[in-house]
């Protein structure tokens, strides 16, 4: 099994920076994909950045050019460097992973990130 324990979250202020942490842990050698997700108050789970096999990323349309998505295979971790953050980043964050082909199964608890105006 793989677990998921995300850190680095809290409040900043609009224009400010944040970077998450992803601690893996477990049967790494399943992982094929990793990716941040996020949550908005009475709003759908939403992709926000992947980090895939292979090494390419991709990002949601609304985080392009501000958020950095990066995987340090040494220290089993991702990471999810955000600037310029705007009050409509604020949301649940949650670190995925995925083992087999198709829908990431494997969550972490989620981090608050709350960008004040």
């Amino acid at each position: 099994q793989v677990q998921l324990v995300e850190s680095g979250g809290g409040l900043v202020q609009a224009g400010g920076s944040l970077r998450l942490s992803c601690s893996v842990s477990g049967t790494i050698f399943r992982i094929i994909d990793m990716a941040w997700y996020r949550q908005a108050p009475e709003k759908q789970r939403e992709l926000v950045a992947a980090s895939l096999r292979g090494g390419s990323t991709n990002y949601a349309d609304s985080v392009k050019g501000r958020f950095t998505i990066s995987r340090d295979y040494a220290r089993n971790t991702l990471y999810l460097q955000m600037d310029s953050l705007k009050p409509e980043d604020t949301a649940v964050y949650y670190c995925a992973a995925r083992t087999r082909l198709g829908v990431y199964n494997v969550w972490g608890q989620g981090t608050q990130v709350t960008v004040s105006s």
